[in-house]
């Protein structure tokens, strides 16, 4: 299906301790993230930037949406290829690099799923889906840093 979707997110600064952005210290960088129907994300900047860091970053988040994003393109293109995924689970990592004039940019993405196939015979093909599933993420056709797989395929037991 071709189209055009559009998306919506309200996000809502919390963090004002009754002087606003007075001085770099002076305010929280406590976020509220909203989409109407779904739980609120409550979110911050990361721990070296002054956040608070039991709340998702904006790196955090990127990440996430990589990893998330090919985890269910990747699940498509199993089904296409008579792949059958019992398990998959991703630990995804990405550096970004300070430019050391107050900005930076993601360099890289590594992705590392474990997929558990349902036999043997389906491996390869299993393994292949993982550049079928880049080919389609929306999310990694849309940063400019390289997102790389590094993928283990093991068999259920039977």
């Amino acid at each position: 299906m071709w189209g055009e979707h559009r998306y919506s997110v309200r996000t809502t600064w919390t963090g004002d301790r009754g002087t606003g952005t007075s001085g770099y210290r002076d305010y929280d960088r406590a976020v509220t993230i909203r989409i109407d129907g779904k739980p609120e994300l409550l979110a911050s900047s990361d721990k070296p930037f002054r956040g608070d860091p039991s709340r998702w970053n904006p790196e955090d988040l990127l990440l996430a949406s990589l990893s998330e994003c090919h985890l269910l393109s990747y699940l498509h293109a199993c089904v296409q290829a008579g792949v059958v995924v019992v398990a998959y689970e991703d630990d995804a990592s990405g550096l970004m690099v300070e430019d050391g004039h107050g900005g930076g940019a993601f360099r890289e993405v590594v992705l590392r799923p474990r997929v558990t196939v349902a036999e043997a015979s389906m491996t390869d093909a299993a393994t292949a889906a993982h550049a079928q599933a880049n080919a389609w993420c929306f999310i990694a056709n849309s940063v400019n840093f390289p997102v790389r797989h590094e993928p283990t395929i093991e068999v259920a037991a039977p």
